[in-house]
């Protein structure tokens, strides 16, 4: 899934980490949470309001040392940024082409000893009234933990919450998820809506 690139040598990580540490620094952020003591995990964010949500993130992730995959539109992946976008883990997607994208990072994670993927529920800036339910799916499949990062911009705060071990009772589930991003702020209010999903789609996975 990824591939060596001028970005990967010795110094180059330390240095974004110490840039990133700098400018939340100086922008008044804290960074909070560890990584779980897990080969493999998803790690879901939100909320995603903002392009900004991307460069806080992305600052927090080389401060905690998460090397994470990330799925993005792919018309984003164009030079010069492309490299970049890809050193730091995205991968791009068509999303006008079913990619049947849940199956194929389940057996990824199935095959490999090691994986962090990263994932916005939301799936878009604008706001949605219902969140996509493939990282759970993904989460229950692979048999591995969701991890529940989070920007708050109220709080001036990001990093990593609680994990969470999927049951398979995705509605059970949810209202943790929900419980938690409950007193988390984005950067425009009104544009975020708390975890639910399509009334259908409240049933055991498996079911």
């Amino acid at each position: 899934m990824h591939h060596m690139t001028v970005f990967d040598t010795p110094v180059i990580r330390p240095f974004f980490r110490l840039i990133s540490q700098l400018c939340l620094k100086l922008m008044g952020w804290r960074v909070v949470g560890q990584l779980p003591d897990q080969p493999k995990y998803v790690i879901i964010g939100a909320f995603h309001t903002s392009n900004w949500d991307f460069v806080i993130g992305l600052s927090a992730a080389f401060m905690l040392r998460i090397k994470a995959y990330w799925v993005g539109k792919d018309n984003l992946f164009r030079a010069p940024f492309d490299i970049f976008f890809r050193w730091t883990g995205g991968i791009p997607i068509n999303r006008s082409i079913s990619q049947n994208l849940v199956e194929r990072i389940t057996e990824i994670y199935r095959a490999r000893e090691r994986l962090v993927v990263a994932l916005a529920p939301e799936g878009t800036r604008k706001k949605v009234k219902h969140w996509k339910t493939g990282f759970y799916h993904i989460a229950v499949g692979a048999g591995v933990p969701i991890v529940l990062g989070f920007i708050d911009y109220r709080k001036k705060l990001c990093g990593l919450g609680p994990v969470l071990v999927p049951t398979g009772d995705i509605a059970a589930d949810m209202e943790k998820i929900r419980r938690f991003y409950s007193g988390v702020t984005a950067k425009y209010p009104d544009m975020m809506g708390l975890p639910s999903i399509e009334p259908q789609k409240y049933r055991k996975t498996g079911s």
